[in-house]
């Protein structure tokens, strides 16, 4: 079976919950630690369900039906439901009648054409050319006392495989928030400014779950376009494209400590080798976007009749990562790796070694000018399922690691983080799950002195979206009864403590005070969510959501490189009090979720 080597967006959660629940219970194995997976991965996958669904419950085996018709093209056929199915020869005349039958035979082609799913499906009778189109659409609707927001996002995607070694895919959404309501209008978005900002319930600093964007100019809300695609080319035993999306490493239910995919997607170079059962081998160079300003680097405009206007542009910023996956046997698996983030006026060749420890490569790079080192990162997942419908996981990630800290004498902790998780599922009761898991981060972990080489994409921290010195508790039940429609009941308490800048000749002081010490702001949330899918890639769901969020003024003596405050010339100040506590709110939370709020989310999509 040779299908399309496509990335399955991460958004789309349904997918990956139910080869989660399968992995669980013990019916597949799956590579938790990389994500996104591809669509020949998952068809794989489903296709090794089926041989075992003797294991399977009637729900989960109409669920495995349901997925199986999504991916029929990888599995060398068409999907059955159809608006309008065809079977086309392609004839033309040649110099040479011996041939034309073999030209004939080899462009034989069926489509299915589709309204139930809006979808197009085409491929020819030998499967050396597949083809899928989509349109995207969809809708979210947020209300509470402060008023309405909406969502919306339209589009397309179109996915090709050819020869079976060759995928082509792409797809645009183009995305628009907006705040309605009258409360909004009149109290809550008194000037333009803040109709613009409430609307916006993600940017680079709140600390939620909400993928990460890049807003364009707009006099409300915020539109932002999403446009991932890629080439690549592939066999059996591995790929390598080039393409654009978002990433996630570390195996996590709620939110990984590694790479979480919370930042906006990014271009980059990939391989993956996957030679045996129990080897895989990943690794990408980035291009990521440094919202930082290079003053040597401008283009010159007329701007004026005689007058020149400077506009500079970003600094370069790449990053080239690692993972090296062992699965010994299916109760097992284990990954490490590293990564760096550097930004030189021109990328660097050495990172392009896919087998490579950077941060030795960036000793043998800087030092012999004295020059400061670019900003390398190591990480590990461990995944473990000691008993069927039990799986236990953690990872790690290591920003800035020495032995002599972990002395009880040194006052001085490793910027590190660590995440911890569970999940119990299928039994007593089969459909019922129970995740739990519990993250934490240490001072000045994912944090730089260089803005340049901050571990971020868009100004979004790449790796939890939580940042250093913070706390994560999820705890969360799901029940899934009939095909497609899952249950789920979740808690959330994130908590922030003190937050300080990354102030070079200070870090050892910084590094030194005692982490988790003052909160500086809390989330509590909990969740109700309905969700059916309806058909293939098409989504219902209700959500309830009851949030509390809070900040606080820390009273201790403030250190050097301590946030507590900046004036709008971007110089700093110690603020107390109140004034400190709504510094930070307004900080970490969009003003739509401060407070106490309870909040209804409908929406329906297509094409997620």
């Amino acid at each position: 079976m040779r299908a399309q080597n496509i990335p399955v967006s991460l958004e789309y959660t349904e997918i990956y919950d139910f080869l989660e629940e399968l992995t669980t219970d013990g019916v597949i194995q799956t590579n938790a630690a990389i994500k996104p997976y591809t669509r020949s991965y998952i068809a794989v996958r489903l296709h090794e369900a089926q041989l075992r669904d003797s294991l399977l419950t009637r729900r989960q085996r109409e669920d495995l039906d349901f997925y199986l018709q999504d991916y029929a093209l990888e599995l060398d056929t068409l999907p059955d439901y159809k608006l309008y199915g065809h079977e086309n020869v392609c004839q033309w005349r040649s110099n040479n009648p011996r041939t034309d039958s073999l030209k004939r035979a080899s462009y034989k082609c069926d489509f299915n054409l589709s309204l139930v799913d809006p979808s197009l499906h085409l491929k020819t009778k030998d499967n050396l050319f597949k083809m899928r189109v989509r349109p995207i659409l969809g809708m979210d609707l947020y209300a509470q006392k402060k008023g309405m927001i909406t969502k919306r996002w339209y589009g397309a995607e179109i996915q090709m495989d050819i020869a079976h070694h060759l995928s082509i895919w792409g797809s645009i959404r183009d995305n628009s928030w907006k705040g309605t309501g009258g409360y909004l209008k009149t109290q809550y978005f008194p000037t333009v400014y803040d109709q613009i900002d409430g609307a916006r319930l993600t940017k680079p600093g709140y600390l939620n779950d909400l993928p990460g964007v890049q807003y364009k100019e707009s006099n409300y809300g915020g539109d932002f376009s999403d446009s991932r695609g890629g080439v690549s080319l592939y066999a059996w035993w591995g790929s390598i494209g080039v393409q654009r999306d978002r990433i996630q490493w570390g195996d996590a239910q709620h939110c990984s400590n590694i790479l979480s995919g919370h930042n906006p997607a990014v271009p980059m170079l990939t391989l993956q080798l996957t030679p045996c059962k129990w080897f895989q081998f990943d690794y990408f160079h980035a291009w990521l976007v440094s919202n930082v300003l290079d003053s040597t680097s401008y283009y010159t405009e007329t701007y004026e009749e005689g007058k020149t206007k400077l506009n500079y542009r970003p600094a370069n910023k790449f990053m080239a990562a690692n993972m090296f996956t062992f699965m010994p046997c299916k109760y097992v698996q284990f990954s490490f790796g590293n990564s760096i983030v550097y930004g030189e006026r021109n990328i660097q060749a050495a990172y392009f070694i896919p087998i490579a420890f950077f941060k030795s490569l960036d000793h043998l790079l800087t030092k012999g000018v004295n020059s400061e080192n670019q900003n390398s990162q190591a990480f590990a997942s461990i995944t473990v399922r000691p008993t069927d419908h039990l799986r236990l996981y953690g990872s790690f990630f290591l920003d800035e690691f020495k032995l002599a800290r972990l002395k009880k004498s040194e006052p001085q902790n490793n910027p590190v983080s660590y995440l911890v998780g569970f999940n119990w599922s299928g039994w007593p009761i089969r459909g019922l799950s129970l995740r739990g898991e519990f993250m934490r981060s240490y001072i000045a972990c994912y944090t730089h002195s260089i803005n340049v080489l901050q571990y971020t994409s868009n100004s979004y921290n790449m790796g939890h979206y939580m940042g250093d010195n913070s706390q994560s508790i999820y705890v969360g039940l799901s029940y899934r009864p009939v095909r497609g429609l899952r249950l789920s009941l979740d808690y959330l308490c994130n908590t922030k403590y003190n937050t300080y800048d990354y102030v070079r000749h200070n870090i050892g002081k910084i590094i030194s005070q005692k982490p988790f010490a003052e909160r500086t702001w809390q989330n509590d949330e909990v969740r109700f969510k309905a969700v059916y899918e309806i058909f293939q890639n098409c989504y219902a769901h209700v959500d309830l959501t009851y949030n509390h969020a809070r900040a606080f003024a820390p009273t201790s003596t403030r250190v050097e490189g301590e946030d507590r405050g900046w004036n709008a010339d971007g110089t700093s100040q110690e603020l107390s009090g109140t004034a400190l506590s709504d510094y930070y709110l307004d900080k970490f939370s969009p003003r739509y979720f401060q407070g106490k709020n309870l909040t209804v989310c409908c929406g329906l999509s297509f094409g997620f």
